[in-house]
């Protein structure tokens, strides 16, 4: 009975570390992309980035509204939901819910 238990743990163990090896070796150049990705995308805008997007927003409130092309419509909408997608899923994490907050 003991050696039966001792086999099985030794199999466990075995197919545990096997899997965990599997897992990072999956897992490794997925990871490198997104660490490079993240780098690239996910940094705060530079100061001078900053005033390039105020005059940017400035053209297209001041009457270029209406010359904008389809294709900068539909990205200027695609980004604006963006944001509010964000803005909302930081709000149901902040409220821990759906529904109301939590008085």
């Amino acid at each position: 009975m003991a050696q039966a238990a001792q086999r099985l743990i030794k199999t466990v163990v075995t197919r545990t570390l096997q899997l965990v090896s599997a897992a990072v070796t999956y897992s490794k150049p997925r990871l490198a992309t997104f660490w490079y990705s993240a780098k690239v995308e996910l940094v705060p805008p530079t100061p001078a980035e900053i005033p390039k997007s105020i005059e940017s927003m400035k053209k297209m409130v001041s009457g270029r509204l209406t010359q904008l092309t389809v294709k900068e419509a539909l990205r200027n909408g695609l980004v604006a939901t963006e944001v509010l997608t964000w803005f909302y899923i930081g709000e149901i994490i902040g409220k821990y819910g759906l529904i109301g907050y939590n008085i």
